[in-house]
This record gives structure tokens, sequence and C-alpha cells, in this order.
């Protein structure tokens, strides 16, 4: 199964059944320090029943090339029926010269069989081309499963909103988790050109 382009004039608005299910999360104990700043810490902690986050739940679904994304461009593979398979969708953001992934999904027919990988590597081909510094993502504390196939495509941690999605994402196991995966001038990630 192929790569290919999905054009936004077909494929703008299809829905994106991200289903998140894991039975670990990464958990976030923040502590003050008396004004002299804060300590943070990301532990990861088996979930006592199993976490479940359905498109359902949320006002805004996943969904290709949504209005706020100007310049989006996506990539997937498509079975016989024209049935999406996998998709990753990239924008630029102009201003910080990054790419930003702002959709990756995988079937659970085609999990476990290198296609989230050659997703990625597409991302990282757009970012080379466009000579993009780094390519940003989010996921979730959750998403256990997603963030170390992120950390083993090279990504770190840049960040974390504790307050994205609800008042208690802390509670609720869904804290966004912002990843970056980083470019030296002449296209190779970073750290291997230091």
């Amino acid at each position: 199964m192929n790569i290919v382009d999905l054009p936004k004039e077909k494929w703008k608005g299809v829905a994106i059944p991200l289903v998140t299910r894991s039975d670990s999360y990464y958990d976030f104990d923040i502590k003050p320090l008396d004004g002299e700043g804060c300590k943070i810490e990301l532990v990861k902690k088996k979930a006592e029943k199993e976490i479940l986050h359905t498109p359902e739940e949320y006002d805004y679904p996943d969904s290709l090339y949504q209005d706020h994304w100007e310049n989006a461009e996506a990539f997937g593979i498509v079975g016989d029926n024209d049935e999406l398979l996998a998709c990753i969708e990239v924008c630029p953001e102009e201003w910080s010269n990054r790419l930003l992934v702002t959709e990756l999904w995988v079937s659970d027919a085609l999990r476990g069989k290198g296609y989230g990988k050659k997703l990625m590597d597409k991302a990282k081909e757009v970012a080379k081309a466009q000579n993009r510094r780094a390519i940003i993502l989010e996921t979730q504390s959750c998403n256990t499963n997603a963030i170390g196939f992120y950390l083993h495509e090279g990504f770190e941690l840049v960040g974390f909103d504790t307050c994205c999605y609800t008042n208690d994402d802390i509670g609720r196991r869904e804290v966004r988790i912002n990843l970056g995966y980083f470019f030296n001038r002449d296209g190779r990630r970073w750290q291997e050109a230091k």
C-alpha cells in the first residue's frame, strides 16, 4: 500500500476516527517552590481501568482540512473503496518556520505494520523540502503508545498544557503534550549535527 496525496477538494471534512485506548498515562505533579519556580514531574503510571477517549466526546472531532489549517496538506493510504485507512496532515506555521503535524491516524487494520513510520517519514520529507527548522505536534498524556512512537521517531518534549481541553485535564489523564523534532540548516536532524 502506497502513501498518496489526499487533495483538499476531495478530502476536506472527512472525519478521522481517532480513538485513544490506554492502560497507562503520564501523571503530572506540579509543585510551586515559594515564588522561586516550580517542580514538575511526569511519571508514567498504570491506569486503574482502561482510559478511553472517542470522537463523540468532543465538540470539534478530528477531520481533514479544518478551516483553521489554511495551508494544510494531507497524505494517506486509501483502500479499494476509497476508504481512508491511514493519514497524516501537516500545516506550515510560517511565523516560526515550523511544520505542524495536525493529524496522524492509522486504522486498527494497519497498526503495527510500519505505516505510522512511513507517514511520519513523509512529514519529515515535507519539512526538509520546505526548509523548516522543526516539526511539532500535540498528543495527550493518556496516549502512551503514541508518545512512545514519537519518542522513537526522534521527537522530544517541548511543552504541555494542563487545561487545553477542559479545566480538569490532569484528572481526566488527558493533558496536552507538545513534542518537537528539530533540523539543522543542512536538513539533518539537529542532534545529529551537534
